[in-house]
């Protein structure tokens, strides 16, 4: 996904290094390499200054392989002092990343690099420090564990093993994290070499689970409502189709807006609009109808980040709204990781750009089994978690609510034991996933770096760990 680039766009990319003003005259490779240099430069900035990982480890493990075997033509550099990346081809398609405390990597486009730094200046309080002494959630302390009568540790000791193994190198699994938290407590965890229970990954779409909360929050405080309508700048005018489009019908992907959600191709909606365009909800909300507003399920990230955008115009400020997501979610989680980074224009990358620890993720997903409820503080309505596992009946199969996964791909042929039916899971790009299963009173947590046609399936290396735990006593 947006760096498995066609042999064909190299040789046009070769011609374009000779003649540089080939760029110009050919403006399709030009987006194509835009989109490589920008990849490169937000992988390569997040993982330096979020995941606080080495330049040589992101290069070798994150941007090698064979989707990556040309990226000869691309010259990475890092800025530790000014906290920045840039990459071009021979200085072609150049892209910088920003990173600001707190607010993540930022693409710089139609900015400038100052004024974005002056938007984070001041924003956040330093953070409190992390209590030690405090049983995970509610601090960080996670004590050893031994499994219960009723858990088969044999079966979860091997399902961890397996969730790990590479059985086939030429198609690698690449699992960075796993946490298990049962009955509200890890019970166990396991990283890869470089990584650790503080080290914050990308969840790619496990964030739109992040974003359904953060709109459940404006409801519950009166400032958003599901059949909501005229909600983005752009579809103001009356005779707008897409005026009609309600909170609900972005929520559950029935917008009927034009959107390519395709990650096998290097300008598909979805590639351009997160590494090129530095206005997410308005290249998104830019888009025709090709529906009718309720009447077909569209997967889209651009939907998402539409929603970041009407959450956007419920604040007074910007400064507002860039705190609300650390003010109201992560703070409360003890979230002390997690970052979800805005675009160039101000407005949160909702569909993509969230990053935290395993533990941080599973204090998400636990948010969630709790039913909205930390700390004896309902953080939104009492009928919001049951609207969000509602089925969106135009889903295939109902398999997806609103902003929330409801069923996981089947692997048919693979003997794996059936996933609970109760479930439901955040899902992203790479194989990561939090599955959320109160039948067990389990969250589990996975994130790694699968690449396409890698040797995950989440259905099939899950379903051993949740088994080994029991239906819980009702």
């Amino acid at each position: 996904m947006f760096f498995g680039l066609s042999r064909r766009f190299w040789l046009m990319l070769a011609v374009i290094l000779v003649v540089t003003a080939g760029a110009i005259a050919l403006p399709r490779v030009y987006r194509v390499a835009l989109l490589a240099s920008g990849y490169m430069a937000h992988t390569l900035c997040t993982g330096l200054f979020v995941s606080d990982r080495s330049f040589d480890a992101v290069m070798a493990q994150d941007l090698t392989g064979p989707d990556f075997g040309l990226a000869v033509f691309f010259q990475p550099s890092a800025n530790r002092k000014a906290e920045t990346v840039t990459v071009s081809a021979h200085g072609i398609a150049k892209q910088i990343s920003l990173h600001r405390d707190g607010l993540g990597c930022t693409l710089i486009h139609d900015v400038k690099a100052e004024t974005l730094r002056a938007q984070g200046v001041g924003l956040f309080a330093a953070p409190s420090p992390a209590n030690s002494d405090v049983e995970w959630p509610d601090g960080t302390h996670v004590s050893a564990w031994t499994a219960p009568e009723g858990v088969d540790g044999n079966a979860l000791a091997k399902a961890i093993e397996d969730i790990f193994a590479e059985p086939d190198p030429a198609h690698p699994r690449n699992t960075r994290a796993l946490v298990v938290v049962h009955e509200g407590r890890i019970v166990t965890e396991r990283y890869a070499p470089g990584f650790d229970a503080a080290t914050p990954l990308i969840g790619w779409s496990m964030a739109k689970a992040a974003i359904n909360a953060l709109v459940g929050m404006r409801v519950k405080d009166g400032r958003l409502a599901l059949d909501d309508t005229a909600l983005m700048p752009e579809w103001q005018a009356a005779d707008d189709p897409r005026h009609a489009i309600t909170l609900d019908e972005l929520m559950r992907m029935t917008s009927g807006l034009s959107f390519q959600e395709d990650y096998r191709s290097d300008l598909s909606d979805v590639a351009q609009m997160l590494f090129v365009h530095g206005n997410a909800a308005g290249f998104a909300a830019s888009m025709p109808l090709a529906h009718k507003p309720g009447a077909n399920w569209s997967y889209s990230s651009g939907t998402t980040n539409i929603i970041a955008g009407v959450l956007r115009e419920t604040f007074a400020s910007e400064r507002d709204y860039l705190r609300f997501p650390r003010m109201r979610l992560f703070r409360p989680l003890g979230m002390t990781s997690a970052v979800l980074a805005p675009d160039a224009g101000g407005t949160f990358v909702g569909s993509s750009f969230l990053y935290a620890s395993a533990r941080d993720w599973a204090r998400l997903g636990l948010l969630f089994l709790r039913d909205g409820v930390w700390g004896g503080n309902r953080l939104w309505p009492a009928d919001w978690l049951a609207y969000s596992l509602t089925p969106t009946t135009l889903s295939p199969d109902d398999e997806y609510g609103a902003h929330m996964w409801l069923k996981l791909p089947l692997s048919p042929g693979r003997g794996e034991p059936p996933m609970p039916a109760d479930g439901y899971y955040l899902l992203g790009y790479q194989g990561q996933a939090v599955a959320i299963l109160p039948s067990r009173d389990l969250v589990v947590v996975r994130l790694g770096l699968t690449p396409e046609g890698g040797d995950w399936d989440t259905a099939r290396n899950l379903a051993p760990l949740v088994s080994a735990f029991p239906l819980k006593d009702r």
